[in-house]
Order: C-alpha cells, then sequence, then structure tokens
C-alpha cells in the first residue's frame, strides 16, 4: 500500500476538499485525484463522495481512516527513532572504570545532553564486528584489528601504566623503578584471556621486557583484585593512570612510576565512516587526538 495516497486520503478528509489537499501536499489537484482513485481501486471500495461542497467520507471511508492515521503515524515514530540525534548513543569500552570510561564520564559532564549507553563487549574483534553492523556507533579499543573497509580509527587516548604493590612489597617504597628491574616480580594481572587486545599487549610487553606476568587465578574483578594486590609482599600489578579509584580507602596501596621507558596502553576510537550521529562528532570533538608523551614510552607493535 502506498504511504503517500494514505497521506492523501487523510488530507481529502481532513479538508474536505481535493484543492486544498493538494497544497498541503505540494501536488496537483489531479495527482490527488489519480492516488485517491488508485487506493480505491486497489481496495475495491469507494472511500469518497464526490459533492458540488467537496468530498465526503463514504461509509467505507470512515472504517478506513482510523487505521490509515494509525499507519502513519506507526511509519512516522519508525522514522523519528532512527532519525540522527533522536536514539541513544551507543558506545562500547573495555571497562566503567579504566580511560575509555572515565573519559566518557568527562564527555556525559559536557554534554549532558546527548543520551549516551554504555556497552562491554568482549574483545575488539566483537566490538570492530559490531561498529562494522550498526549495532553500536563506536567503541574504544587498542587498535590492533585489521579494519574492514568504511571503517575509521583514531588514537585518542594513551594511558600510562605505574606499578601497583602493597605496602609490604619490597618495591613499595622506591620513588620509580623500570620495566628491566620487574624481571623475576610476579606481575598479577588476572583476567588475561586468548584473543583480547589486552592479553596481547602484555604477551608483548613481557617477551620484550623478560617479564614474569601471572594471568591465573579467579577474576573477581578490579576491588578484589586491588585487595590482593594490598595485602600481598609479593605480588604487583600494572595500573593506569588514568583508572579511577578512590585511593584514600586503600591506605596500603602503593604507585610507583615505571621509567625508562614508561609503558603505555593504548585506546582508539572506531567509527563507521557513514555514522550521522551528532552525538558521535561531539564526542570526537571533545577526545581530540592523543598527545605524545613527554618521557621515554614504550608501545605495542601495532
Amino acid at each position: 500500500m502506498d504511504l503517500d495516497a494514505l497521506r492523501t486520503v487523510i488530507a481529502v478528509a481532513d479538508h474536505g476538499q481535493f484543492q486544498e489537499a493538494a497544497v498541503e501536499l505540494s501536488v496537483t489537484q489531479q495527482a490527488v485525484s489519480k492516488r485517491v482513485a488508485a487506493l480505491e481501486a486497489e481496495l475495491g471500495v469507494r472511500l469518497f463522495t464526490r459533492t458540488p461542497r467537496g468530498a465526503r467520507p463514504t461509509v467505507d471511508g470512515r472504517a478506513f481512516l482510523p487505521h490509515a492515521r494509525a499507519v502513519l503515524a506507526a511509519v512516522d515514530r519508525a522514522t523519528e527513532s532512527v532519525r540522527p540525534g533522536s536514539r541513544a548513543l551507543r558506545v562500547d569500552i573495555v571497562g566503567r572504570r579504566v580511560a575509555p570510561g572515565r573519559a566518557l564520564r568527562a564527555f556525559n559532564t559536557v554534554h549532558p545532553d546527548i543520551d549516551l549507553e554504555i556497552v562491554l563487549l568482549d574483545n575488539e574483534a566483537a566490538a570492530v564486528a559490531a561498529v562494522e553492523t550498526g549495532a553500536i556507533d563506536a567503541t574504544f579499543r587498542a587498535g590492533m584489528t585489521t579494519l574492514p573497509e568504511g571503517l575509521l580509527r583514531t588514537r585518542v587516548l594513551d594511558d600510562t601504566l605505574d606499578l601497583l604493590t602493597g605496602e609490604r612489597h619490597e618495591l613499595a617504597d622506591a620513588t620509580s623503578t623500570t620495566l628491566k628491574d620487574l624481571a623475576g616480580h610476579q606481575i598479577w594481572i588476572p583476567g588475561l584471556v586468548e584473543g583480547a587486545e589486552w592479553t596481547a599487549y602484555y604477551d608483548e610487553l613481557a617477551a620484550t621486557f623478560g617479564l614474569r606476568i601471572d594471568g591465573t587465578g579467579p577474576n573477581f574483578g578490579m576491588d578484589h583484585m586491588l585487595d590482593m594486590i594490598g595485602e600481598s609482599a609479593t605480588l604487583c600489578t600494572f595500573f593506569g593512570v588514568h583508572t579511577i579509584v578512590d585511593w584514600t580507602a586503600r591506605p596500603k596501596l602503593r604507585r610507583i612510576p615505571v621509567r625508562g621507558p614508561a609503558p603505555v596502553y593504548p585506546h582508539a576510537l572506531i567509527w563507521r565512516a557513514d555514522n550521522t550521529h551528532p552525538g558521535l562528532a561531539a564526542l570526537r570533538d571533545h577526545l581530540g587526538q592523543s598527545q605524545q608523551p613527554s618521557t621515554e614510552v614504550w608501545f605495542p607493535s601495532w
């Protein structure tokens, strides 16, 4: 059924005149007559009675009009639901408390009018696929995946990693340390799973500097890991400087800068080139591009 014909029938019913309906629809009166006639032929009934005073709905017309209005209202709602800016901006991040989560909090503070939906996907491959299909608008990822055609990527966040220990660890009082000095220490990072970009990052970091990174043990989340580090005399871990933690509530933890070089975890924003959501444009403007760190740093090869 032709939606233009439905709009035409409703316009004729509202105005009672073919000519006035034509003016509203910005078409000729002849076009209005043809649309109404075609719909009447399709339905097999007359919708209007033509009189010297204009057009009046027939019994069949009066029965048809409420349903026609409902159809057009549903079409209008469907169209509005996908109109750029009318739905939430869907963004994937690796975690709410790590650097991208902090960045989105700041973006929301600056743009509280933009509806934002946070998504947590399993890994970069899944996130890139979701961007490609349009299931999400953008993702913050390490940027190790070759992108399909039509997707764009810009590195937006460089998160320097500190060493995190408990107060009884032998490095607890150090003002700084180096990656070479960490060889032989038990660096505990639970949750390293095959195929994840953070696993690839730490695999390359360990291979480059001869580190022993332990990904075993149950992953009960960040708070559990911080509790374990704080109580241990042997465990330590890497921790992004932009990660959201209430340090005042964890006095047993020690944050030690790593220098010469400092390990940096990159975060890139990935999106579809044809995505017209105004919130996405605002997010890209807000983030800008990552700035080159002023100290000597180490990035993964990708």
